[in-house]
């Protein structure tokens, strides 16, 4: 019959003690316990928002007396009370709409510029330059946009309207200085384009090097590199960067402010003078509205927050959708 011998385990060396075995990761806990509440604070918070908007905004559309929905006109101080936000919808689509065509080839195109074309010393000073212009503040575009854009804008509008006209966004037919959607929607590109390049620049340098040397090694060029291995990973990157410079030309408020002559007219001629956007709006009347008036604008922030996050939680969607192209699987 075998025999089981037992091993022994060696004492430890003199002069140093054996390690008490962990009973706990209390760093981990801790740092859980953080994260969640993190989490659960940022909910507070926008759930309290969202009560304070819903709260006041009731108020006002209980005494709204036009359609709040599809009012042309604001005149929260009349007798009755009309207001609506018809226009300021319409205007604030429009004008993120037009910045997003402008910004978002422009800034892919950029961003693919400093990172696979550019020298190092070339792409890191436009780098720079791009990060700097996120620092300028809101006001700054605003007053170069006044006295700047809108009378350099005067002769791309007499031109778009001569070649472009017969589409009808860009007929244009009142007389006036070029204080318009169009403008605001230039203006709002420049705005968003610090913010677009500088994340999709951010995802193109995370593109695995062995996918784009395999593609060269095939006999791929550098532009079908970029179409078949670069584009395809940061796809979802992109949408997230286009996605945070919507946020911000939805609620840009001084520069449109500074640059949009406002008026409570819908018309498709985007070169017209006029229109308006609920953020040029609620900067423009909430020092001068009433007790009754400021709940009416908070009534039309309200939209912009709920507008706000229908885009996010659509971009969300879209990454989810294309999880093969994000890069995860890479």
């Amino acid at each position: 019959m075998a025999s089981t011998t037992q091993t022994e385990i060696p004492p430890a060396p003199p002069g140093r003690r054996a390690r008490p075995k962990a009973t706990g990761r209390a760093g981990d806990t801790i740092f859980l316990g953080l994260s969640r509440g993190s989490g659960i604070l940022l909910l507070v918070l926008m759930a309290s928002i969202a009560v304070f908007l819903s709260y006041r905004a009731a108020i006002a559309i209980s005494g709204d007396e036009g359609n709040f929905l599809t009012t042309f006109d604001w005149n929260p101080a009349g007798d009755p009370p009309v207001f609506g936000i018809a226009v300021l919808l319409f205007g604030t689509v429009v004008s993120s709409i037009i910045a997003m065509v402008i910004a978002v080839p422009i800034a892919v195109g950029i961003a693919l510029f400093i990172s696979h074309y550019a020298p190092r010393r070339l792409a890191g000073a436009i780098a720079y330059v791009i990060d700097l212009l996120a620092a300028v503040p809101s006001i700054v575009y605003g007053i170069w946009g006044a006295l700047v854009l809108v009378p350099y804008l005067e002769g791309l509008n007499l031109w778009l309207d001569q070649f472009f006209g017969w589409t009808y966004l860009f007929e244009k037919t009142e007389i006036g200085v070029a204080r318009s959607l169009f403008t605001v929607g230039i203006l709002l590109a420049i705005m968003i384009l610090p913010i677009v390049t500088s994340v999709s620049r951010e995802v193109f340098l995370q593109v695995p090097r062995m996918n784009e040397e395999a593609a060269l090694a095939l006999g791929a060029t550098r532009w079908e590199v970029i179409r078949l291995s670069v584009l395809p990973f940061g796809r979802s990157g992109v949408i997230s960067a286009s996605m945070l410079g919507l946020g911000r030309a939805l609620g840009e408020t001084m520069a449109v402010a500074t640059v949009l002559s406002p008026s409570f007219l819908i018309s498709l001629h985007v070169l017209n003078p006029g229109g308006g956007t609920f953020a040029q709006n609620i900067a423009a009347k909430f020092g001068e509205a009433d007790a009754f008036g400021r709940d009416a604008l908070i009534a039309s922030g309200l939209v912009l927050f709920v507008l706000t996050l229908l885009v996010n939680g659509a971009a969300r969607l879209i990454i989810a959708r294309r999880k093969e192209y994000s890069g995860a699987n890479a």
